[in-house]
């Protein structure tokens, strides 16, 4: 689609690059599905149909209309720099399409696995039609993990002020929107200081504090940021491993960080409410009174011979 002279806001302090498109049906993609539940934290409804949020270090909106999908991409806030104003390069075209097409991972054909997996599974063909759209993100590593370590014994509203305290205290300001100002998620080295823990509590992190700080520590002495990225082309046994090898990191984070950042579409997060419907609605026979490691395992490897290799983001329908 050809960009549009529309623009979203103009405020003094940051103001949209043109509305631009690409072709995308809601069966292949819903953003209010999507972004809502509980993959990002970043991601809020700034209008009705309309979602702002941090992506790329870039605060984007994003909105459907019938089979396409705006998104328009705000400047970053002007800084001194040796004396002298600057700004970040402006996004071409053909890179914030490319951002938002691995974003969404839309060269994935959803409807045709739709099919496939109602086709395998009757209970999922029953829900499906209520659910169209859902698809699982592609995200940034870092972020992931250190977004999912907040989960534990957690719920999402509660998850994603807490992330927008982390941003605003350890990332950089990219702009602000009707008085509400936009923070990068930090880079890996603001969180390996010797006073994160200490900052953390205070910002309300409790005992993540530690798993966030120590984790980040124990990535920089070790993985590094790239090699975190690199786990992408790791098997999935072997991602798994390093991850919960980490402080605060267990089974299902793991697999969280396996399936929204490091391409292990087989990868499916097992809670007890997953656990439950295993055994209540497809007759999994476990032992025990309790998600034990073993159960959790027979669990996923339940859906992954029902559901296929992209078992992953059937459960997340």
């Amino acid at each position: 689609c050809s960009p549009t002279a529309m623009r979203l806001r103009d405020t003094p302090s940051a103001c949209p690059s043109l509305w631009r498109c690409l072709p995308c049906p809601p069966a292949e993609l819903r953003l209010d599905l999507v972004l809502s539940s509980g993959q990002s934290f970043r991601w809020w409804e700034s209008s009705p149909g309309a979602w702002t949020g941090v992506l790329g270090g870039r605060v984007w909106t994003l909105r459907q209309d019938g089979d396409r999908l705006w998104y328009t991409v705000y400047g970053e806030e002007e800084e001194e720099r040796d004396g002298c104003p600057a700004k970040a390069a402006e996004l071409s075209a053909a890179e914030t399409e490319r951002i938002l097409r691995d974003y969404f991972q839309l060269d994935v054909g959803l409807s045709a696995l739709y099919r496939a997996w109602g086709a395998a599974d009757p209970l999922f063909r029953k829900v499906a039609d209520d659910f169209p759209g859902v698809r699982v993100l592609r995200q940034d590593p870092v972020e992931c993990l250190f977004s999912f370590i907040c989960t534990s014994n957690n719920h999402i509203s509660r998850i994603t002020a807490m992330i927008e305290r982390l941003c605003q205290a350890f990332g950089r300001r990219l702009c602000c929107l009707d008085s509400r100002p936009f923070h990068a998620f930090p880079p890996l080295s603001a969180l390996t200081g010797a006073d994160a823990e200490a900052r953390l509590r205070a910002l309300g992190f409790g005992y993540r504090a530690k798993f966030v700080s120590g984790s980040a520590r124990a990535i920089a002495a070790g993985l590094g940021p790239e090699g975190l990225c690199q786990l992408r082309t790791a098997p999935y046994a072997e991602a798994r491993r390093a991850l919960c090898a980490l402080p605060g990191v267990g089974a299902k984070v793991a697999d969280c960080v396996c399936l929204l950042s490091l391409d292990k579409a087989e990868a499916v997060p097992v809670d007890t409410h997953v656990w439950h419907i295993a055994r209540q609605r497809y007759g999994v026979a476990l032992g025990g009174k309790s998600l034990t490691p073993r159960a959790y395992q027979e669990i996923g490897d339940f859906f992954r011979g029902l559901w296929g290799p992209r078992a992953g983001w059937a459960q997340a329908v």
